[in-house]
């Protein structure tokens, strides 16, 4: 089976305006065990050292680390580097997948098992609302008894076909009406807005945050930190499981997706987070390397967006 080995490595700093006497952050950057991913090592480097850290599994099975900061500063360094082994994603054919109404009604009647779990991803979450007119887009793709996979794989087309990449504009807090309004943005925003159309439809749609391999423009050296965060969609098809679609990318997610943490939406896995006494505003800065070997000496072609 190809396999494929990943070192990852990636640091947040914050440069502080002022002196920082007490700082709290919560932390979900630990590869998640999947059935095509081995994390194999996880470490996490914090300057300056915290005074308390500890860690547990949140709500969705994501592992979170609490940190306490209790001595002055003006700058706080978070570096988390980890191995993982990735294998390809089991893909359906989308034709054999059943209709998203039988999805639908499936989802509205079980409340057992994964379908029980299912079912709380139909929901209007913090920075997913359910609305009509993002359940008139998506109707062009769910049209009347279509599979369920094959209608979100033309979902996704038409997301990434009718939306721009364009880091400027929007930010963490563009509401996802605002995204559709402009058809512009990142991945963060195509992924929330798909979900939007799913749930909108009753259909279970969940936010998956990691990190995608990326290739450097032909001819050219790929540059460390050059990498970023990425963000995808996985939507729920009962007797196949959780099935992973990238917007940005218009592929699914497979052996360049790493996984870091799923949940209802960014609000529930944001890498880092945090408050903070004193500071008087402060300078982000985030680099993010991803290299991966495959183990059978073969290669994937094509470019990527993250």
């Amino acid at each position: 089976m190809r396999l494929l080995h990943y070192e990852i490595s990636h640091t947040t700093r914050y440069d502080y305006a002022g002196s920082v006497s007490l700082s709290h952050h919560l932390l979900r950057l630990t590869p998640r065990r999947t059935s095509r991913q081995n994390p194999v090592t996880h470490e996490i480097e914090i300057h300056p050292a915290p005074t308390t850290i500890t860690a547990h599994g949140d709500y969705f099975g994501n592992t979170a680390r609490f940190l306490a900061v209790e001595q002055p500063h003006h700058r706080l360094t978070i570096t988390a580097r980890s191995r993982i082994e990735v294998r390809p994603a089991y893909i359906p054919d989308p034709a054999e997948t059943p209709s998203w109404e039988a999805v639908r009604a499936r989802t509205r009647a079980d409340r057992s098992g994964v379908a029980l779990d299912a079912h709380e991803f139909t929901y209007s979450s913090a920075l997913v609302p359910l609305r009509a007119d993002f359940a008139d887009y998506a109707a062009a793709s769910f049209l009347s008894q279509r599979p369920l996979l094959e209608a979100a794989n033309d979902l996704t087309a038409r997301i990434h076909r009718d939306f721009k990449f364009d880091p400027t504009a929007t930010t963490v807090t563009t509401p996802v009406a605002d995204v559709f309004r402009l058809r512009r943005g990142v991945c963060q925003d195509f992924a929330h807005f798909q979900i939007a159309c799913l749930r909108s439809l009753g259909l279970p749609a969940r936010y998956v945050s990691g990190y995608l391999e990326t290739d450097p423009p032909p001819g050219q050296a790929k540059l460390r930190g050059s990498d970023a965060s990425h963000a995808w969609v996985s939507c729920y098809c009962p007797g196949q499981g959780w099935l992973d679609l990238d917007p940005t990318n218009n592929c699914p997610a497979s052996l360049r997706h790493v996984t870091i943490a799923w949940g209802r939406d960014y609000a529930d896995v944001a890498p880092v987070r945090g408050v903070l006494i004193g500071g008087r505003g402060q300078a982000l800065s985030v680099s993010v390397d991803v290299v991966g070997r495959e183990s059978d000496g073969l290669t994937e072609g094509g470019s990527l967006t993250s």
